[in-house]
């Protein structure tokens, strides 16, 4: 009897041992299955996270290249401004030394025209017999009538200094 009671207090050894192992291992699945849920959610939350990422990358990948293209074409209208700016500029300061040049030519020939006009009437050359009597005084000219030669160079040469004046003022409006 006495094995027999041994025995039944040791199947009731082992049995309280194996609920107690199965009372553990219950409680660790518990805990390892809401472990693992909490995790799958952070997994879930992490891949939409990376997603959003990956869509934010590219749209701005896209951003980019539609900044630098808009770059490119900025550097571009800008080199062509730069260009027609300074064809520009050569071609005022051209213009500006050729009204400096024809104001000192027209000067010249006004120079020229005044002096030979003083001395027309003093002028002997071709004169053979006296003059007839409609004739009161020498000939000096047209010189001094608003429509002669004079007057006329008088004009082209006040339009070289106007020119000369508003293309320097147009080129320091331009440079600003």
């Amino acid at each position: 009897k006495k094995m027999i009671k041994d025995l039944i207090v040791r199947l009731l050894e082992e049995a309280n041992e194996e609920a107690e192992q199965k009372g553990w291992c219950d409680t660790e699945l518990s805990t390892n299955e809401q472990t693992r849920k909490e995790k799958t959610e952070a997994v879930e939350s992490l891949h939409a996270e990376i997603d959003e990422t990956e869509a934010s990358i590219a749209k701005l990948t896209k951003e980019l290249g539609e900044l630098s293209t808009q770059i490119q074409e900025l550097d571009a209208a800008v080199a062509k401004a730069t260009t027609l700016r300074n064809d520009e500029k050569a071609k005022n300061e051209e213009t500006i030394k050729d009204a400096k040049e024809a104001q000192v030519a027209v000067e010249q020939a006004l120079q020229v025209l005044k002096d030979f006009y003083a001395k027309a009437g003093e002028a002997t050359a071709l004169v053979q017999q006296e003059p007839p009597e409609i004739f009161e005084k020498p000939y000096q000219g047209m010189g001094g009538e608003s429509g002669g030669v004079i007057g006329m160079l008088e004009v082209i040469q006040s339009d070289f200094a106007r020119l000369e004046t508003e293309t320097k003022a147009a080129e320091s409006q331009a440079q600003a």
